[in-house]
């Protein structure tokens, strides 16, 4: 039975919020949650219902959705969320994101809220099955326009007409008006009728000018400035002087009007824009580029018969065909046929990849050879082409640290400009009584003033920069990694998978008073049906000498240290050193050959069997893993610039000292158990180091979330990904140093985008202010500024690996037909 707790209330201004809770088992567990949500001031009812899994609370308006989030989870339970993409039109500039931003997140219900202004999509994270149009409704309400964007669909759709049709109308209806200005330069003296400047510049200020007002108007009303209001005030302030001049002049005379100013200001800001949008546009081709990777059908076999099905209707299990040249539609497993993949999208690797009966293929890889019938193993959103996109869709959506120093300035930014503006235009009528120059210096400082670039800096840098990494097989998930990765000290790696190949082999058996056919039998005993590398690797060798295996009951994992089970009455151990010694046993007559295993770079592991409470060491066992051929080059290469590099590994001492000397690493922990591997990356961070984590297995989880940048390899575990700020979706460590360069080129970008943008505003201000710019001089600055920060960013796309010379994983070529 549900319960309830509720404080007498008026509910006029009270919202009713529903909170799927997660993790809750009993009553007490209600009991918990209810309380942890009454203890938030504001906070008027409660009522937990555990069959349903849902609390409904009764809050103030004032109360933020993410204080009862916290509370929850402070309690131990989670909050069911879903998240929401919305593109959202009118905005151009920091503020007007800032302005968007805090009407979404006063919605009930909404938990975050971030904005990419370079995109112009919102991303919303909310409570489950709540009204997406009251969100909509919200961002109107701010001024602007929202659209939910649905899966599979596309932002915004292109006009009948192209996108720079009201730039070169107002460059025709405006280059009558400025040439008499251009012609003084030269000597010339001449100017167009008072009514014909008038017909050429109302259209232009009125209507291709019109979105100005529009969007300005909308952000006056929603009591704050944008880029849009400056530029309608300055632009109206010249055409409104030039319309009383002509209309107040005695017939015969000839006023100096300023209709070309306002015509101008808008014509070159429309420039801008369009040229901008340009810009902003190649910044998202990654993204594009992944997306034109997915073929729209597929052909599926079903009771022997072809069929060639939308890609939304294949199911897990289905039977696909894909011929010479195609694209593989699906992810899935091999069933019939020999060829060539090109899986460079997924990987950065140029050349192909043989594939036979057996093997997985990735969605999106090229078929280059031979006919292939490929079981499906993933669809839709599951498959790899789909994470890939929506992690570097989420890496270009997040809000970088540094953004936040941005949106405060820019909050504020609109109202000084303003300020600046008035104060020049009684400055300078007060001072000299000429307010003809005073409202065109005061038009001039309006015009200057350029909040779009401080807005485009980051995200334009973040997207150019995670676009390029992911051409490349580097995904960065989380602009926050991306940001730290450049001011990595130490670069801590998991031996096994990630220095080494991850496929070690039995190269040594040492028997003990039994016949090494048994030993290796009671090895193989305990490790089938383990999936641990080393544990293959004895049963390859078990297979390839034809020994028996016989079967050993109660199998458990001894963390960290090795097996154990029953066979025969007693009781058999395999494991490490540190398993030998909590056993209390030594290594006795195998001591000296152990010994020199160890120095040569072996892993051992220790056979014991346990019977009538007494314990004998039956033999050893030595594993032989390669060194990655990278290896040795990526170590170099990270030492090179600056970084200490450390392994961490859980075997013996001995073996870990073989492989820090072949590799020339800086400091080796060895025997570290998979629980204090996240302990050592904390004690490396000490005194304010920033550590960077390299694994690629589910032990390495927690050391890659405690790392202040972790960093996994896709050919390891999903679990070790999802743990991770980058994934390097090939098991080259060269990839890291890549990794760390990438972030160190995009946040150098980000700085200089930063300062272009801010000394911009800080030299150009007061230059208009004291009169030193004309207004259609001041127009093009602010229309270019935005422009040269987008350019800057879009540098990145030259960006190249150094991990060998690659093609682009994301060129766009054509199957054969």
């Amino acid at each position: 039975m549900p319960r309830s707790h509720t404080t007498p209330a008026d509910t006029t201004d009270s919202t009713r919020l529903s909170l799927p809770i997660r993790g809750m088992s009993c009553a007490s567990c209600v009991g918990r949650v209810e309380k942890a949500l009454l203890g938030i001031a504001g906070v008027r009812h409660a009522e937990v219902n555990l069959a349903t899994e849902r609390a409904e609370v009764q809050v103030r308006n004032d109360v933020a959705t993410p204080s009862l989030v916290a509370a929850v989870e402070q309690a131990g339970y989670q909050v069911q969320s879903e998240t929401l993409q919305l593109a959202i039109q009118g905005m151009s500039c920091a503020a007007c994101v800032g302005r968007v931003e805090k009407a979404l997140a006063k919605q009930p219900g909404v938990l975050s809220v971030s904005i990419n202004l370079a995109t112009e999509q919102a991303y919303v994270q909310q409570l489950p099955d709540l009204d997406p149009q009251a969100l909509c409704a919200a961002v109107a309400q701010a001024g602007y326009q929202a659209t939910l964007i649905t899966a599979g669909a596309q932002a915004g759709s292109p006009g009948r007409l192209p996108l720079w049709w009201p730039v070169a109308l107002a460059a025709l209806l405006s280059l009558p008006l400025v040439l008499p200005m251009l012609g003084l330069l030269a000597g010339a003296h001449w100017q167009l009728p008072g009514l014909w400047q008038w017909l050429l510049a109302t259209p232009v200020q009125f209507w291709l000018g019109g979105r100005f007002y529009r969007a300005g108007w909308k952000a006056l009303r929603a009591g704050s400035g944008n880029m849009d209001l400056l530029v309608a005030l300055g632009t109206s302030a010249a055409y409104g002087l030039s319309l009383y001049l002509w209309l107040s002049a005695a017939s015969d005379a000839t006023p100096h009007l300023y209709f070309e100013a306002g015509a101008a200001v808008i014509t070159l800001v429309l420039l801008g824009k369009w040229l901008e949008a340009r810009a902003k546009r190649q910044t998202t081709e990654a993204i594009r580029a992944l997306q034109a990777l997915r073929p729209e059908t597929a052909r599926v076999v079903q009771d022997g018969v072809e069929r060639t099905l939308p890609l939304a209707a294949v199911q897990i299990g289905d039977r696909v065909l894909i011929r010479p040249g195609e694209r593989i539609p699906v992810d899935g497993q091999i069933l019939e046929g020999q060829s060539q993949v090109d899986e460079s999208l997924i990987t950065g690797e140029s050349l192909p990849v043989a594939k036979g009966p057996g093997d997985r293929v990735t969605g999106g890889a090229i078929n280059a050879e031979g006919l292939l019938q490929v079981e499906t193993l993933a669809i839709g959103a599951e498959t790899t082409l789909a994470r890939i996109i929506r992690l570097v869709e989420n890496a270009q959506a997040a809000k970088a640290p540094i953004q936040h120093l941005v949106d405060r300035v820019s909050a504020l930014f609109v109202p000084v400009v303003l300020g600046l503006a008035l104060l020049t235009l009684l400055g300078w009528g007060l001072g000299n009584g000429h307010w003809q120059q005073a409202l065109l210096n005061a038009v001039a400082v309006l015009v200057i003033a350029c909040p779009c670039a401080l807005g485009l800096a980051t995200p334009t840098a973040i997207m150019a920069g995670t676009g390029s990494a992911a051409r490349f097989g580097i995904l960065i998930k989380d602009a926050e990694a991306l940001e730290l990765a450049h001011r990595v000290q130490t670069v801590a790696f998991d031996k096994t998978g990630t220095l080494t190949l991850g496929q070690p082999r039995l190269a040594r058996l040492l028997a003990r008073d039994e016949p090494q056919a048994r030993v290796l039998a009671l090895a193989a005993a305990l490790q089938r049906g383990s999936e641990h590398a080393l544990a293959r690797a004895v049963l390859e060798y078990a297979a390839a000498e034809s020994v028996s295996i016989p079967v050993a009951n109660q199998l458990k994992a001894l963390p960290g240290r090795g097996m154990q089970g029953e066979l025969d009455g007693a009781t058999l151990y395999l494991g490490s050193q540190r398993l030998l010694t909590e056993l209390q046993l030594s290594a006795g007559s195998l001591a000296g050959e152990a010994e020199q295993l160890q120095q040569t770079g072996h892993t051992l592991a220790w056979l014991v069997r346990e019977q009538n409470g007494q314990r004998r060491l039956l033999g050893l066992l030595a594993f032989a893993d390669a060194l990655k051929p990278e290896a040795r080059a990526a170590v170099a290469g990270l030492q090179a610039q600056g970084l200490r590099v450390v392994m961490l590994t859980g075997d013996n001492s001995g073996s870990a000292r073989a492989v820090a000397s072949q590799l020339g690493l800086d400091e080796v922990r060895a025997e570290v158990l998979p629980e204090d591997k996240a302990g050592i990356v904390n004690e490396l961070r000490a005194g304010g180091r920033i550590v960077a984590m390299v694994g690629d297995g589910i032990n390495d989880a927690p050391a890659l979330v405690a790392a202040d940048v972790g960093i996994a390899m896709a050919t390891g575990t999903d679990v070790a990904m999802q743990a991770a700020g980058i994934t390097l979706m090939r098991g080259n460590p060269l990839l890291v140093a890549d990794a760390l360069d990438i972030s160190r080129r995009t946040y150098a970008k980000i700085r200089q985008n930063l300062f272009w943008a801010f000394i911009y505003n800080l030299i150009g201000l007061p230059l208009a202010a004291f009169g030193l710019l004309n207004p259609i001089i001041a127009g093009a600055a602010m229309a270019f500024s935005s422009v040269s920060v987008v350019g800057n960013a879009l540098l990145l796309r030259r960006w190249r690996p150094m991990a060998g010379a690659r093609q682009p994983a994301l060129r766009q070529q054509e199957p054969k037909q």
